[in-house]
């Protein structure tokens, strides 16, 4: 592991910056002094179009570069738009990942997500699990998707010998995140639905939850996801990854909880005290997904929020940006 020259005065495009992972990514970079930060709306850049990411590439020439860009969504959403979410993804990391490499960026972290685990993998999920099983059928285009992302920097660093490398995030809520029932993660959605059922018990005083309320999950509260991604671009290199025979880090909290232990911790955060019900007849996805978080608690980096001080903090966002 090598001290970093300064990258704090890089030129960093920083792709996804609207959504909930790339706007904690550049709230911490801007408070922490990067100042020199390249963003793109999409109508301003469409990564999946590749003339368009070469043109910014030959135009701006980023010193580093951090994917956070992606088509992401629920189990619902995942199962639906099979082709969407493997072709926008694809199509993401392949052109940002070339056109890096062509125009000489000397850094380069790939977001990925715990998906990209085997279904059945032992528990807790260590770096070296990747492709040593099948995947969960439901979000298996997005996990290859993301495999994909993660081979690409591997190779060109094994090629290449450039400075590109991956770290996989477990599952993340907070500040805007998505909060539609229709595409959104279990956090979220299970926000929404205490939140609403909480205001409108003449209508229903019972919320019903997917699956059977037993699968075990892990949670990271966003804005320390950012903290982990700055402390890696401050300390961390390729090498120390593939030189040690992973080719991801994983990022994390180290615990987990049932679906069934999350809803009623969501809904003592909201004050909900009505009924809680499980469909059996939806699906409950992978049983359990907890990363193995030694190796970057050994690097030096930890988790600094709890699941319920998140969960508060994200409730009084949803508030205050809500309208329902």
């Amino acid at each position: 592991m090598k001290e970093s020259k300064s990258i704090s005065h890089m030129k960093i495009f920083l792709a996804g910056h609207k959504g909930m992972v790339g706007s904690a990514i550049k709230r911490n970079l801007e408070q922490n002094g990067y100042g020199h930060l390249i963003t793109r709306s999409h109508t301003e850049l469409n990564l999946v179009n590749q003339n368009q990411v070469e043109t910014f590439f030959t135009e701006e020439k980023p010193e580093c570069v951090i994917i956070a860009a992606a088509k992401v969504g629920g189990i619902w959403a995942n199962n639906i738009y099979r082709a969407d979410f493997i072709y926008n993804n694809l199509m993401i990391e392949a052109n940002i990942i070339n056109a890096a490499y062509k125009y000489g960026t000397e850094k380069l972290i790939f977001l990925g997500s715990s998906c990209i685990y085997p279904k059945l993998a032992p528990q807790p999920l260590k770096e070296e699990y990747l492709l040593s099983d099948y995947l969960e059928f439901t979000n298996e285009p997005y996990a290859i998707a993301k495999i994909a992302g993660i081979k690409l920097c591997e190779s060109f660093y094994r090629q290449y010998g450039v400075n590109f490398y991956s770290a996989m995030p477990t599952n993340l809520f907070g500040p805007y995140d998505n909060f539609d029932l229709e595409t959104s993660h279990v956090l979220p959605a299970l926000i929404r639905k205490f939140h609403v059922a909480k205001n409108h018990k003449e209508i229903n005083n019972t919320v019903t939850l997917w699956g059977t309320g037993k699968p075990k999950r892990e949670f990271l509260y966003v804005e320390d996801l950012a903290e982990a991604i700055r402390y890696l671009l401050e300390n961390v290199e390729a090498k120390d990854l593939y030189e040690n025979g992973i080719s991801q880090i994983n990022i994390g909290t180290g615990e987990d909880l049932s679906i069934n232990e999350l809803a009623g911790l969501i809904s003592n955060v909201i004050g909900f005290n009505g009924n809680i019900e499980y469909d059996n007849s939806k699906p409950d996805g992978t049983p359990r997904k907890l990363m193995d978080v030694s190796r970057i608690h050994k690097l030096g980096w930890k988790h600094r929020t709890s699941l319920k001080e998140g969960i508060e903090k994200t409730y009084t966002w949803f508030l205050k940006n809500t309208k329902l």
